[in-house]
């Protein structure tokens, strides 16, 4: 695998290096040991898909806190995504900043999502997969988000979203002492 820092320290867009033959090609996408020569968190605790059934389909910013912060590696199975992480640790010199990137099925390209980021996207194409795994179970009494079009963060989004949850629409503006991570 080749990782590639993106401008937000700690997080990183992962390509594959695929093997090819007349049937395909065959790649490896995890290996806890590169990860962590990588410097990076190789924990796995679940994995998870979100489907969308339609184009301009957004969801995020999410994240989760007080000792439940989570990593993750993103992988687009099926279609493409506009994917966007922003970075909320305090301390960091890229804090509040974000980084967006596109996933597809075709490229295979993956984005590794270090703890104390939010994470959202919008879908690209209708049918479109992600493919999660990531480093703590998911605690509903952790979960959290910052509204997609908060101000604070002016991220540009493809399109405006067709569709997206009221939960994803009600996340107040965006405050440090609110938002901790």
């Amino acid at each position: 695998m080749k990782f590639a820092e993106t401008p937000l320290k700690g997080a990183y867009t992962v390509e594959i290096e695929p093997i090819a033959d007349e049937r395909g090609f065959f790649a490896r996408t995890w290996c806890e040991r590169e990860f962590s020569d990588q410097g990076l968190n190789p924990l796995l605790k679940q994995a998870s898909v979100s489907f969308n059934h339609k184009k301009g389909t957004l969801r995020g910013m999410h994240y989760q806190t007080d000792g439940h912060q989570e990593c993750k590696l993103i992988r687009c199975s099926a279609g493409a995504v506009f994917d966007v992480i922003i970075d909320l640790r305090k301390d960091s010199p890229t804090f509040m900043k974000h980084f967006a990137v596109v996933l597809s099925s075709e490229d295979h390209r993956m984005l590794y999502v270090p703890e104390g980021f939010a994470h959202g996207f919008q879908t690209l194409t209708d049918g479109t997969e992600l493919f999660y795994q990531i480093s703590e179970f998911y605690s509903p009494k952790h979960a959290a988000g910052v509204r997609w079009n908060d101000p604070a963060f002016a991220i540009k989004w493809p399109e405006p979203p067709r569709v997206i949850s009221a939960r994803d629409q009600a996340f107040p503006d965006f405050s440090p002492e609110r938002n901790r991570q």
